[in-house]
């Protein structure tokens, strides 16, 4: 009995250090679950003697023990072969094969619905830099990349029976950009009109070919002249990783159908791209004409070469908030394209482009004056701008009131509208915020005063001499 006991004692700690033997055989291993893994602390910091050390080390362990990757996807494995559940945190294990991101799961349940307030503030700042760019003669065209489970939700596991309502903020979202007549491709209509499924099972992107009918969608939209893919030829080979797929069986991933058109584009990238989903993207075309600015997100990957093959110079960023003036000045830009993912929509209501404020002609008569109806207003300093900001209480606004600043009497312009997270992750829908080139205030201090324009009314909400980094 005591040799098995000792038997026993010997294979239990050999287990328990077959990890810490492969990760000295094999080394570390490359994240393959859509996140970045921790690296190895250091004993001592610039601070002095890192408190944190011992808890450091545990994360670094636990994210590069040896055989990982293999342990990680037997679990997965197990559970969603057998019980039909997913081990990944962001990921939903459907039905026949089928992979969902779990950040759209409020948007199909109609859980997290933005507020009616929240709905305007994206519409109508998107119809103020629409309306800021046309007048200097600038193309803007703004789209949706639906959520895959919006288009193909019937693989979804139990969750039909949690859905609350189906009124969805892309779709409350679409009749108020109608009324601000904002330029925009309904890319939800266009793919729940199509028979053949266009985006891949094992990853929340659309394919190649979902690619380019989006890209003929916006294109057609701008009235832009571009080569058809409808009828191009194209191969189909089975190498796609899908970026779910790689979260939740990173050891045993499922290669999918990919369709690589056979056209050869005339573009070129400019300096080194490691991926489409580089912050960064200049591309040249020597045979096209006209200037891009996108702002997209990573459904804007596979976006890319088509926009690239139709314009003369095209730029491709995916930084918030989107530096407009700066990008488009830099880009000499004649079109400005805003792709945004569904699953982020209630992030647009919170970041609002920096873009310069044009000068503004309030509509209405002054009725009334409540100098306390702003809180929180600053003055800070980025870049060659001033950003102006604050917030107003509900109390002092309707679903579409307007937000004005004017300076020393005289200037007056429009605030983008803004949502404010707070610490307790609600959301503020009263906030605005407003950008100035630094030579539109030379002096060191100015007259503020804050309007509010409700059905032809205006209001003074705050009036104060403010100067750089000030907030009241």
């Amino acid at each position: 009995m005591k040799k098995w006991n000792i038997l026993y004692g010997v294979l239990f700690f050999g287990i328990c250090l077959v990890p810490s033997l492969g990760m000295a055989l094999n080394g570390t291993q490359e994240s393959s679950e859509n996140r970045t893994l921790a690296e190895f602390p250091s004993l001592v910091t610039e601070e002095g003697v890192n408190v944190n050390f011992l808890s450091d080390a545990g994360d670094y362990f636990q994210d590069h023990f040896g055989f990982r990757k293999e342990l990680v996807t037997a679990n997965a494995v197990l559970n969603g072969k057998a019980l039909g559940v997913s081990t990944a945190d962001g990921v939903i294990q459907g039905t026949d094969g089928w992979l969902y991101y779990k950040d759209s799961l409020g948007d199909y349940l109609g859980t997290e619905l933005l507020s009616e307030r929240g709905l305007f503030n994206i519409a109508h700042t998107l119809s103020m830099v629409q309306k800021n760019l046309e007048g200097k003669g600038i193309q803007f065209l703004f789209t949706v990349a639906p959520n895959k489970n919006t288009l193909y939700g019937e693989n979804m596991p139990y969750y039909d029976s949690l859905v609350v309502t189906k009124e969805n903020n892309l779709t409350r979202l679409k009749p108020l950009l109608e009324k601000e007549g904002v330029h925009y491709t309904d890319l939800k209509e266009a793919f729940l009109k199509e028979k053949e499924i266009l985006y891949h099972k094992r990853d929340s992107h659309w394919n190649n070919k979902g690619a380019a009918m989006a890209a003929e969608l916006l294109l057609n939209d701008l009235s832009k002249e571009h080569d058809s893919y409808k009828e191009e030829p194209y191969t189909v080979r089975r190498d796609f990783e899908g970026d779910l797929d790689k979260m939740l069986y990173p050891g045993t991933l499922t290669l999918e159908d990919e369709i690589y058109y056979d056209k050869l584009t005339t573009f070129a990238y400019v300096g080194e791209v490691e991926s489409n989903f580089d912050p960064k993207i200049t591309t040249v075309n020597p045979v096209k004409s006209g200037s891009l600015v996108m702002y997209r997100d990573s459904f804007g990957n596979t976006l890319l070469p088509f926009f690239a093959d139709a314009f003369a110079n095209a730029y491709f960023s995916r930084g918030v908030p989107y530096q407009m003036s700066n990008d488009i000045a830099a880009q000499s830009g004649d079109t400005v394209i805003v792709e945004r993912a569904e699953r982020f929509l209630g992030n647009m209501a919170e970041n609002p482009p920096v873009l310069e404020a044009s000068l503004a002609l309030p509509v209405g008569e002054l009725q009334e004056e409540i100098l306390e109806g702003a809180a929180n207003v600053a003055m800070i300093r980025q870049g060659l701008f001033f950003q102006f900001s604050g917030s107003i209480p509900e109390a002092y606004l309707d679903t579409d009131t307007r937000i004005y600043l004017r300076f020393n009497g005289e200037m007056t312009y429009e605030a983008f509208p803004r949502t404010i997270i707070l610490e307790d992750g609600s959301r503020e829908d009263g906030g605005f915020v407003l950008y100035l080139s630094t030579d539109k205030l030379p002096e060191a201090e100015n007259d503020l005063e804050i309007l509010t324009e409700q059905n032809g009314v205006l209001t003074v909400v705050f009036q104060n001499r403010i100067k750089e980094e000030m907030i009241q």
